[in-house]
């Protein structure tokens, strides 16, 4: 049974838009506040309708983005009563309000008022606050401070952040592993008994007797069998090749069972007379000036030794620089030890085997212990990386990898992960939220979309997000 739990990564910030009416006698039907090509861009239609302005009285309106201790005041819009505006027109460097601001008079207040202002988005404004304020100016030059109405409490949005899905992987009942080699064991020339001290036999002999050393030290470890396959190249007669690979894989086994002497059974063996699919890899990947006509005859049904003479007589110049080239490696032994590593529990044990043997965890394991560390710490994105590197081809393994590369913000990382997840519900989840984190929204829909279908609760909720505008607020008299 599969365990999905959710790890709340970041808490998305919203956008409060005050509806108390707290500057006297003015009314705001509509307004809209944008981020755009750089600039900040402010429109209101102001209904002025209920001011009571004298003829000897200024109303001055003024926007302020607002962040912290920064302020920067927008331009103004100012109602003058009659005798003031005729004041100002021979004053007019006393004005309340200033080249490039709105100057109106009380006849303009029977209509909606229209206001926009634009300016340039700079680096303070990032989460800034917006007031509209009313300041009221007499004869004499006295003002006075009428009240603020705090229009948008936070803009833009910040970055929408989903919640990333981490699957527990299945329980492992049995843990089961491999570890795998090849052994150029030589031989003299059509013998079947092995020389330890022959050419470079020490070393190859030590292949396969180092790695079943390297599983018998590890008290968590249980070897549960041996395999050796040996293969023997294809020049000679086919009859002379199949003694030659049988006799050579009974005698490596035989030195394997004197070495640790290992039950009856317990060694197992197999043996191919000529290594035709190595020999085409070797073609394959070559530049021998016939290689396509050499291919197509490696590949024909010609029985084995009409093969081989047949491209011995064609293309002798390549045949000799495979028999001294390709060939030597085509005689070889492959060997797999195969063994059961014990289970673990403890969160402390797990950690101390993930310093030594990341490979004997399950992936389960490197869940249990996934789920002591902090989401998104350092040391919980790297458990995932480590638990993809031993398991690199397991859907899960690589959802929770990718989920850590997003984190990271290694978009690259994660979509390399996300391949290899497959096209499980939260695989597809995982790729929307990749591309929400990229801000890609259109990208990201469909795989929502198809996740939601699928189950995943969280996709909806994600398009809800996604489908706000986080650089555009827009507010009508109907919301306030």
């Amino acid at each position: 049974m599969i365990r999905v739990i959710v790890l709340s990564v970041v808490a998305l910030a919203t956008v409060f838009a005050s509806h108390a009416q707290d500057i006297p006698n003015v009314n705001i039907k509509d307004y809209t506040l944008e981020l755009k090509d750089g600039d900040l861009s402010l429109d209101l239609d102001l209904d002025l309708s209920q001011l009571d302005i004298k003829g000897t009285q200024v109303v001055v309106i003024t926007p302020k983005v607002i962040n912290g201790a920064d302020t920067l005041q927008l331009k103004s819009v100012g109602i003058y009563g009659r005798n003031r505006r005729i004041y100002y027109q021979r004053n007019e460097h006393i004005k309340p309000t200033h080249p490039g601001d709105m100057d109106l008079t009380t006849d303009d207040t029977e209509h909606l008022v229209n206001y926009n202002a634009s300016v340039a988005f700079v680096e303070w404004m990032n989460g800034c606050r917006v007031e509209l304020s009313r300041r009221d100016y007499g004869c004499c030059g006295h003002s006075e401070a009428m009240g603020d109405k705090e229009l948008v409490r936070k803009f833009p949005l910040d970055k929408y952040t989903p919640e990333l899905i981490y699957l527990r992987p299945e329980h492992e009942v049995v843990k089961t592993r491999e570890l795998s080699g090849s052994a150029f064991v030589d031989f003299p020339v059509s013998q079947t008994v092995i020389y330890p001290t022959y050419r470079n036999n020490i070393a190859e002999l030590a292949k396969i007797t180092g790695t079943i050393d390297s599983v018998k030290r590890d008290s968590d470890i249980s070897i549960k069998s041996v395999f050796i396959k040996g293969y023997a190249s294809p020049e000679s007669p086919y009859s002379n090749n199949t003694r030659l690979a049988k006799g050579r894989t009974e005698a490596l086994k035989v030195y394997v069972e004197n070495m640790y002497h290992f039950g009856e059974g317990f060694i197992k063996t197999d043996y191919e007379p000529e290594d035709w699919a190595g020999l085409e890899r070797y073609v394959e990947l070559s530049s021998l000036p016939h290689k396509e006509e050499i291919l197509a005859a490696i590949r024909s049904d010609r029985e084995p030794d009409k093969r081989e003479r047949y491209i011995k007589t064609n293309w002798p110049d390549e045949y000799r620089h495979l028999l001294q080239h390709c060939y030597p490696a085509l005689r070889h032994s492959d060997y797999t030890i195969e063994y059961e590593v014990r289970s673990y529990v403890d969160p402390v044990e797990i950690e101390k085997v993930l310093r030594i043997a990341p490979q004997n965890l399950s992936l389960e394991e490197f869940y249990v212990l996934a789920e002591t560390y902090e989401s998104g710490s350092d040391e919980f994105n790297e458990l995932f990386e480590t638990a993809v590197r031993m398991y690199p081809n397991d859907p899960t393994a690589n959802l929770n990898a990718a989920n850590s590369a997003i984190l990271r913000k290694d978009y690259r990382g994660a979509l390399r992960f996300l391949e290899k997840a497959g096209n499980m519900p939260e695989a597809l989840y995982a790729r929307g939220v990749l591309e929400v984190y990229m801000e890609d929204y259109e990208a990201a829909k469909p795989y929502l979309i198809e996740a939601q279908k699928l189950g995943i609760s969280k996709a909806e909720e994600v398009l809800a997000e996604i489908s706000k505008n986080r650089y555009k607020l827009t507010m009508s008299m109907s919301e306030n």
